[in-house]
């Protein structure tokens, strides 16, 4: 049910406008065909808009034309929405591109009409699978398609790259959309307002509108639209996902028809337990529990500047995620769960029976068996439990001079990978620096440490990652998300882990994929460690890393290392995950497009002087911001590898990448 405090202004019936450039316009009869003339048995959903059906239209691309479901919504005739709503959703979709926002793909304006055309999901909406019979929803999904809405209004509220952000103003599971793969959409821009972004409560003074349960009482009884109203309606959700209830249903019990009043005073009295969806219940471990509680009650709170931004409210959910997938290990030994897909986690075994480095054993047990403190143990796993494949060579993921990584499995079938330390590893110090590290690491983008083993056990064999990854080439939308992922990592270690983390060896050999492709950041035992409110400075005297062209220079040169030696390598990652392109042709699709846009980053993390390197946090937000040109970002000055004299000549001169440029530029990654 929507909600209106105020009379609206007559709407006219037809909407007249100059189109939006990436919005195709659709003639009745073309949508009359894709519909089989509004045929009933189409229709996969309604609101107040009006129906919306099922349809397929003709595609036209490169490849020739195709044909392509969409979801088409058709104002009803007794629709409480009119031609401002209709223009609005138009004009702020065509200039929003995001992975979590639904696509428009057209609309329709003849004579009365007021048709609009998106993307179709298969999966239907969020509310479907939380409040209709059928197979629920596991709580890690839950949490996944949580923390894609999450992005989603973040990225509304702060990286659309105008200056002025968009308030969504009708956020609820029913405008949570899922496609085929279970990520969550945002979609139904109709209600949404533009207001500025420079303070996070700058609010819009606007009649009433949204839906009853999901309403910000701050914007109720004051009429100030903000930011937070759309972050309240998203702890109301939360509270949906946790607890499988409607935001309201008049059909419970008085005290039950608000779903966030008596979920929060049933909080409060100390009964959190008992309002779990009995699906899930049993399943979330309390830490988690507590947590997701935590975040969804500070999303609701009654002072809009107590509450969270949506950058909180996705780091906090990623957390709560992780905290999940640890007690998933320690409860029941299976695979790690990164939002449902299995990943493998790593065990340390040792090579040899006595000594380590010159260290015994038990002391090595001692100082592996405590690394973590009291609430971080580190299980010690007896070798015999771990079977080890290594008759088939490929089983070896990976070897370098400290070792090897092998493909394991324990005896309940969970899939590991165990890092074999080599007898030739000089120094144990490397081992002890990596599991100190991952130990306390929690999150989706970074591998899991699972336990250690200091049994003499050993595995042979000359099979590289490189070798073996070659074999499948990654299509360019999933090396962008890989970038994403990696990026993601970054910035937890650089501003949001227990303790900042210089990665310091990030390149493409430590960089796992699970088997969706979700990267996680590995090999730490290079990476430096400080407090959080400690200076972005250390001085070391060795420099260590893979690869001596990938190091930034004020490191080779001074000794002095910060976050910016990791935005540097992620940098030249940027540049090797462009370039490895299998074909000219390929390129040729990619120019003009994310892949440029890529490219100019990967120059911006490049640039020599480290203070004009971006961090990480601003990275991410250039990577996001896909709807504005390359040609926005600043341009890079001095990069430290003689990569920029034909690009950055061409980016001054505010014109486009070509293939040729982009050949050239390939050629040239070649230290100065």
């Amino acid at each position: 049910m929507s909600f209106l405090t105020a009379q609206e202004p007559p709407q006219s019936s037809s909407l007249s406008f100059e189109p939006p450039q990436p919005c195709r316009r659709f003639t009745i009869s073309e949508i009359e065909i894709a519909t089989r003339n509004f045929d009933d048995s189409l229709v996969v959903g309604s609101g107040g808009f009006g129906k919306v059906y099922k349809g397929t239209i003709t595609n036209n691309n490169n490849n020739g034309e195709s044909l392509l479901d969409v979801a088409i919504k058709r104002l009803g005739e007794t629709s409480n929405q009119g031609a401002v709503e209709f223009r609005a959703e138009i004009e702020m979709l065509s200039n929003l591109r995001h992975c979590h926002l639904v696509s428009l793909i057209g609309y329709c304006n003849d004579g009365q009409e007021m048709i609009l055309l998106y993307q179709y999901m298969p999966r239907g909406t969020l509310a479907h699978h939380l409040h209709k019979r059928g197979l629920p929803l596991t709580w890690v999904r839950r949490l996944k398609i949580c923390i894609g809405a999450a992005r989603g209004l973040h990225y509304l509220h702060t990286g659309t790259g105008i200056k002025h952000g968009v308030i969504h103003r009708d956020v609820k599971s029913s405008n949570i959309l899922l496609d085929d793969c279970w990520e969550a959409k945002i979609s139904d821009f109709g209600l949404s307002k533009i207001g500025p972004t420079n303070q996070a409560c700058t609010s819009v003074s606007t009649l009433v509108k949204g839906t009853f349960g999901y309403l910000d009482p701050d914007y109720v009884y004051t009429g100030r639209l903000t930011r937070k109203s759309d972050v309240y309606a998203f702890g109301v959700v939360m509270l949906e996902v946790l607890c499988g209830k409607q935001a309201v249903d008049s059909s419970l019990d008085e005290e039950q028809w608000s779903l966030a009043i008596w979920a929060q005073d049933s909080i409060k009295e100390g009964r959190l337990k008992q309002i779990v969806d009995t699906n899930i219940r049993g399943i979330i471990s309390p830490k988690c529990l507590k947590e997701f509680a935590r975040l969804a009650d500070w999303c609701l709170q009654s002072h809009v500047k107590q509450r969270p931004t949506m950058a909180e409210v996705v780091m906090g959910l990623e957390s709560v995620l992780a905290l999940q997938e640890k007690s998933n290990n320690t409860l029941q030994p299976a695979a790690m769960t990164i939002f449902g897909r299995q990943v493998p986690k790593l065990i340390f075994p040792s090579n040899r029976e006595h000594s380590v480095g010159g260290r015994s054993l038990k002391s090595l047990d001692i100082y592996l068996s405590t690394v973590g403190g009291e609430n971080q143990i580190l299980r010690r796993f007896d070798f015999d439990t771990i079977n080890v494949e290594t008759e088939c060579l490929y089983n070896v993921i990976y070897e370098d001079t400290f070792g090897y990584f092998c493909k394991g499995s324990l005896q309940n079938g969970q899939e590991i990978a165990i890092l074999q330390w080599a007898y030739f590893s000089t120094d144990d110090k490397f081992l002890m620096n990596e599991a100190s590290t991952l130990v306390k690491l929690e999150h989706p983008n970074v591998i899991q440490l699972l336990g250690y083993s200091l049994q003499k056990h050993k595995c042979t064999s000359s099979m590289t990652l490189h070798r073996t990854t070659r074999l499948v080439p990654l299509i360019w939308d999933s090396r962008y998300k890989i970038l994403l992922g990696v990026a993601q990592a970054l910035v937890y270690l650089h501003k949001h882990a227990p303790m900042r983390v210089i990665h310091s060896d990030v390149n493409l050999l430590n960089i796992w994929l699970d088997e969706s492709l979700v990267p996680k950041l590995s090999r730490f035992q290079f990476s430096r460690c400080s407090k959080i409110d400690e200076p972005d400075y250390i001085d070391v005297d060795v420099v260590r890393g893979t690869g001596r062209r990938f190091i930034a220079p004020e490191c080779s040169q001074t000794g002095h290392m910060s976050t910016k030696v990791d935005v540097f390598r992620f940098g030249f990652l940027i540049l090797q995950m462009v370039f490895r392109q299998p074909s000219v042709e390929a390129l040729k699709q990619l120019v003009g497009g994310s892949m440029c846009r890529c490219i100019h980053i990967g120059l911006l993390c490049l640039e020599e002087d480290s203070n004009e390197r971006p961090i990480m946090d601003a990275v991410i937000g250039m990577l996001l911001n896909t709807s504005s040109h390359y040609h926005t970002l600043p341009l890079p000055e001095r990069p430290a590898y003689d990569l920029g004299k034909t690009m950055v000549g061409k980016l001054r001169k505010s014109e486009d990448y070509d293939v040729g440029a982009v050949e050239e530029f390939k050629s040239e990654l070649s230290p100065r």
